[in-house]
Order: structure tokens, then C-alpha cells, then sequence
């Protein structure tokens, strides 16, 4: 395991972002949703079509709540998330660009944070597009209604069918196309369009430093520095040496 490589290219770069999937949420009890022990292993995909919930919410809804409020709801931020807010607090960092929806980096003291596939701490209207936050009142509502028009409510995550929300697909390309440096970590690089940012600022000219527990579509392609191993131990040993 390269850090010394690692902590170089970190230490050098004027424009370092994070680019992160489920792996980094593993260890906080989140498993993935595709492969060994992912969700939709157990869990029928189809809940989260867009069609399949305007039409028949009172299905989809109690598996969505157990899912991604009460399921995710009892997660918290771990030592990785604690670093990359670490990173940005020293100026380190300058954005991390997540495909998950946890909110765990916000939770570690994250402040820019591009939430590419949307969040679990809103829920937005189909009728009149308000948008609410999550409580237990609105939780416990089968399916949950607006306050303000009585429509159905969705959470603010992107379902199948969805497109990637404006200010986070602008925020993440502008930020792709700057950096020097990108830390890829806990994602295995299938998931598109997200999946084509780490190939961006390869293009753009950033260096590529890859944390993963097992190589990914980038490993062999455009990473510079692969770094074997858990999101928490690997992160772990960065800040220990880029914080001396």
C-alpha cells in the first residue's frame, strides 16, 4: 500500500476532491446495493420505480421507511467520514462529490458536499413540489401527504426514472473538470452517470488515488494510486500523515 505516494500527490495538489459510493458507508452498518450481501439481493428493485410508487405508494412506502429511515437511521458517520471533513477543515479538500444518500459526511462535519443521487433528510411533493423534512409525524404516515396541498410525498433521492438533481450534476462537473486530485473511495465504478466523473478529471489532467476493498472498473484503467483495504483504516493512515 502506497500512502507515502498517496500523501504526496495530496500534499502537492491546490484542488483535492472526494468522490464516494457505498463502500465508505459499509462500515457504518450501510451495506451496498448491488453484489455480496447487497440490498437488492433481499429487497425487490422495483420499489424504487418512479411509476411503481405514484401508482401504488401504499405498497412501496413501508419498505422505502424500513429501508432508508429506519434502517439507515440508525448509521453514523465513521473514521472515513471524520477524515475527509478533516481534510476540508485544514483546507485539504475543497468538495466531495457522493453518490450516496446517507448524509453520514454531513454528520462528520462535511460542509461541501454534492449529493449526486439526492438525500434521506427530505421529502419532496409530486403535486406542488414542496419540500419537507423528514420527521416522525411525516414517517408515520402510510403513504406520507403534503402538508400544504395533501399530495403524495417522495424522498429527495433519485428513484429509477429519475434524473440527477441540476445543482449537484453542474456542481460535481465543475468540480470533476477542476481538481488535481480526486480520492475515489468504496465505489466500484458501474453506476452511471456518476461512474463517468472519476474518468473526467483523468481526462482533465487530475491524478486518480483509489480507495477500495477490491479493485474496480478504475483500478486498471485511469487510478494512479491504488490503495488496498477498508475506507476507515486507509483514511485513517492519511491524515496521520498529511496532519504532522
Amino acid at each position: 500500500m502506497n500512502i507515502e505516494e498517496a500523501v504526496k500527490l495530496l500534499k502537492t495538489s491546490k484542488y483535492t476532491i472526494a468522490f464516494t459510493g457505498a463502500g465508505i458507508s459499509v462500515e457504518s452498518g450501510i451495506p451496498p446495493f448491488r453484489g455480496e450481501g447487497g440490498l437488492w439481493n433481499k429487497y425487490d428493485p422495483n420499489i424504487l420505480d418512479l411509476q411503481t410508487y405514484h401508482s401504488n405508494p401504499s405498497k412501496s412506502w413501508p419498505v422505502i421507511k424500513e429501508l432508508f429511515f429506519d434502517f439507515f437511521g440508525e448509521a453514523h458517520a465513521n473514521k472515513a467520514h471524520y477524515s475527509l471533513a478533516e481534510l476540508e477543515r485544514n483546507g485539504l479538500l475543497k468538495s466531495i462529490i457522493t453518490q450516496n444518500i446517507d448524509s453520514l459526511h454531513q454528520e462528520a462535519g462535511s460542509k461541501t458536499v454534492f449529493e449526486y443521487h439526492g438525500n434521506c433528510r427530505q421529502l419532496v411533493c409530486f403535486e406542488c413540489g414542496n419540500v419537507e423534512q423528514v420527521t416522525n409525524k411525516v414517517l408515520t404516515e402510510t403513504p406520507p401527504k403534503c402538508n400544504k396541498c395533501g399530495g403524495l410525498l417522495k424522498p429527495d433521492f433519485i428513484f429509477f426514472g429519475e434524473g440527477i438533481p441540476e445543482n449537484a450534476y453542474e456542481k460535481s462537473l465543475e468540480a470533476a473538470r477542476n481538481c488535481e486530485v480526486m480520492l475515489v473511495i468504496g465505489t466500484t465504478g458501474e453506476i452511471v452517470p456518476a461512474s463517468t466523473l472519476p474518468y473526467m478529471a483523468k481526462e482533465m489532467g487530475a491524478k486518480i488515488i483509489e480507495i477500495n476493498t477490491n479493485e474496480s472498473a478504475y483500478t486498471n484503467t485511469i487510478t494512479d494510486v491504488f490503495l488496498q483495504g477498508k475506507a476507515t483504516e486507509v483514511m485513517t493512515k492519511i491524515i496521520d500523515q498529511m496532519l504532522l
